[in-house]
């Protein structure tokens, strides 16, 4: 099959949306394989945070990323053969992915990587360019969204849940400053890809988020 035939689903939006468990739920429901863009990110600065490489770095933290060897298996992401499913989940690495995707020799390093997910029968992306950049000719492109409060109180309940501790306005004011590097960065700002399809969250659960992307795409597959 040609990779360009196989078709891609691509859910964009900031931080703390619900991008990733909508994608993976999606990705479970079509058997389909999963990106998870973001958490390459976390993985690259995890990888530069053990080298100790400031993730200012540009040049330093692009030479890190091309020389990686990233599995998933499931729920579990490999490192050089270290299982960093954790690590990179932590609050101090999202900060750390945040700042490493501003560098454009730090996107590059890692499209390749990407595109290397696009397998049969299909693929749910999820991330900020996935539909902008990376799979731009996907056959559904998704820009999932809710409010900064509504996203707060969300990563604020999800942090509780797992017995860490948290501050709501202390994730308030973390989101509102991820957002501002996300959209005004100089590579793949985070925007509403061409002819996506808005999705606010606010008021769906996640069943209901989950079956507005699958009924767009059993729409998109027969207008092709």
């Amino acid at each position: 099959m040609n990779n360009s035939s196989i078709p891609v689903i691509t859910i964009d939006g900031p931080s703390a949306s619900g991008k990733g468990t909508v994608a993976q739920l999606v990705a479970q429901k079509l058997g389909f394989h999963y990106l998870d863009s973001g958490a390459l990110y976390r993985i690259v600065a995890l990888a530069a945070h053990q080298k100790d490489i400031p993730w200012v770095d540009e040049s330093a933290v692009a030479e890190c990323a091309n020389n990686l060897e990233i599995r998933f298996n499931h729920d579990q992401v490999m490192l050089n053969n270290q299982d960093v499913s954790e690590l990179i989940r932590s609050e101090k690495m999202g900060k750390g992915a945040s700042q490493v995707a501003v560098h454009p020799n730090v996107r590059a390093a890692l499209v390749t990587l990407q595109h290397s997910f696009r397998k049969a029968p299909g693929l749910v992306a999820d991330g900020r360019d996935m539909g902008t950049v990376i799979f731009p000719d996907a056959a559904l492109k998704i820009f999932l969204t809710a409010s900064t409060e509504t996203r707060a109180v969300r990563r604020y309940k999800q942090l509780l849940g797992k017995n860490l501790q948290a501050d709501y306005y202390e994730i308030l004011l973390d989101l509102q400053e991820r957002d501002a590097r996300d959209k005004n960065r100089a590579s793949a700002p985070l925007i509403m890809a061409e002819h996506a399809v808005l999705l606010k969250t606010d008021n769906l659960d996640i069943n209901e988020a989950v079956n507005f992307v699958l009924r767009h795409f059993e729409t998109a597959n027969k207008k092709q």
